[in-house]
């Protein structure tokens, strides 16, 4: 069995992930693991499948023809897990929503050699007073030879910088 990573987007429908599944299925492949989500109307996934090797040309055709029903699928075989080891840390983050947080936050995370491993984000108005508030979640892979305190003071310092609160904490 070969580890395939699909991913997946269409605009959003009923059955679109059962159609996956069943290609999948149907050349004796096993869903391993998938991260999907509606969002603006579009439906788009990631999914890690074992397929048998034999099976990946008829695979790749019905993925291919599942455009037909306005489904895009991208296909790749998985990679090698990055070397060295690493510290899980959860990055929380809040404030006020304003062009470029992303861009500056990861920009910081790679100058520190930090591996962004999952991102949730979200703009939604607050509570009380109805401003548009930025919320991020994401998980890092911390370098063991990276200090934890030199990357968090240099978050603070972005922090500070965007007016934004931002927590980082140990992965359990």
């Amino acid at each position: 069995m070969d580890h395939l990573v699909l991913t997946v987007i269409a605009e959003d429908q009923p059955g679109l992930v059962e159609r996956l599944a069943g290609c999948v299925a149907n050349h004796g492949g096993n869903w391993l693991e998938s991260r999907m989500a509606r969002m603006a109307g579009q439906f788009a996934g990631i999914v890690r499948v074992d397929v048998p090797a034999e099976a990946h040309g008829g695979l790749i055709k019905d993925l291919e023809a599942l455009s037909a029903q306005g489904i895009r699928v991208q296909l790749a075989a998985s990679g090698s897990e990055p070397g060295g080891r690493f510290t899980s840390i959860r990055l929380e983050l809040v404030g006020n929503d304003r062009p470029g947080i992303v861009r500056d936050i990861t920009r910081v995370l790679a100058e520190q050699g930090v591996n962004l491993e999952s991102l949730l984000t979200e703009v939604a108005p607050a509570p009380m007073s109805g401003e548009l508030l930025f919320t991020a979640e994401a998980l890092l892979a911390v370098p063991e030879t990276l200090p934890l305190e030199q990357l968090q003071a240099r978050l603070e310092t972005l922090a500070d910088d965007l007016m934004v609160e931002l927590n980082l904490r140990a992965e359990d």
